[in-house]
């Protein structure tokens, strides 16, 4: 039976989007997870909403226990996951407001917990691939639901994860922009990569809420803009999940 777990926060908490939802609170052999668990429905699906930073987003990126956010989706059930979060654009095209479905990522955390196994069996070394890290599945399904809500998107593109809480210095963006990178956050490449580990399919809907500080012209990013985008925008990506989770398979 399908479950879908949202890693997110703002927003998604409204009891609109979720029927019958309680809280249930979960341990982890790594610790607690970030907040309570939501439980619920939406459109007859099994949901659960995890809040990232906390409920009242307290805990800064580079301290958030994606291991133990991982393994408590799991413990209850899930069987796949979708993530939301905002991001820096660092290409001209992706503008404010845009959703992207990406497709790749570039780990630049060196301070995170990054893999389940700490220790190997005796000659049984095991190692996660990521070649496809995002699922396809799940993304086909994304962006069948943007252009049917008819939400400005963009089909692909990499995110580059680093640590938080700063953001980037401008000779880091513009290396960021020769790297490939075409969008920029403090969590996704982490979280996603103990979802493979974890064997549980996942996507990310990342919302562009500015340019980073590479862009000429523009105001380097503040946290005060990045929420003051993202609250203007919530409900697209509130829209684009009650319109795609009861399609998944």
């Amino acid at each position: 039976m399908v479950k879908i777990g949202i890693i997110g926060g703002s927003g998604l908490d409204n009891p609109d989007i979720l029927k019958n939802a309680k809280d249930v609170k979960v341990k982890t052999p790594y610790g607690n997870p970030s907040s309570p668990l939501k439980t619920g429905k939406i459109g007859g699906v099994e949901v659960v909403i995890l809040a990232r930073h906390g409920r009242e987003h307290t805990i800064p990126p580079t301290h958030v226990n994606s291991r133990a956010n991982i393994h408590a989706l799991k413990k209850v059930g899930c069987t796949h996951i979708i993530a939301t979060t905002a991001v820096g654009s660092l290409r001209e095209e992706i503008g404010r407001g845009d959703l992207v479905i990406v497709d790749q990522f570039i780990d630049f955390t060196r301070l995170r917990r990054v893999s389940f196994r700490d220790s190997f069996e005796p000659h049984k070394p095991l190692h996660c691939s990521m070649a496809e890290p995002f699922d396809k599945k799940l993304r086909e399904l994304l962006i069948k639901g943007c252009k049917e809500l008819k939400l400005k998107h963009h089909a692909k593109g990499t995110v580059i994860t680093i640590e938080g809480t700063r953001f980037s210095t401008k000779a880091e963006s513009h290396m960021f922009r020769q790297w490939g990178a075409d969008v920029i956050n403090m969590s996704t490449a982490p979280e996603c990569g103990l979802a493979n580990e974890a064997g549980m399919p996942y996507a990310a809907v990342a919302m562009s809420t500015d340019y980073d500080c590479w862009r000429e012209g523009e105001e380097p990013v503040t946290w005060e803009a990045v929420l003051k985008i993202f609250s203007e925008n919530v409900d697209k990506v509130i829209k684009l999940l009650l319109a795609t989770i009861p399609k998944v398979k």
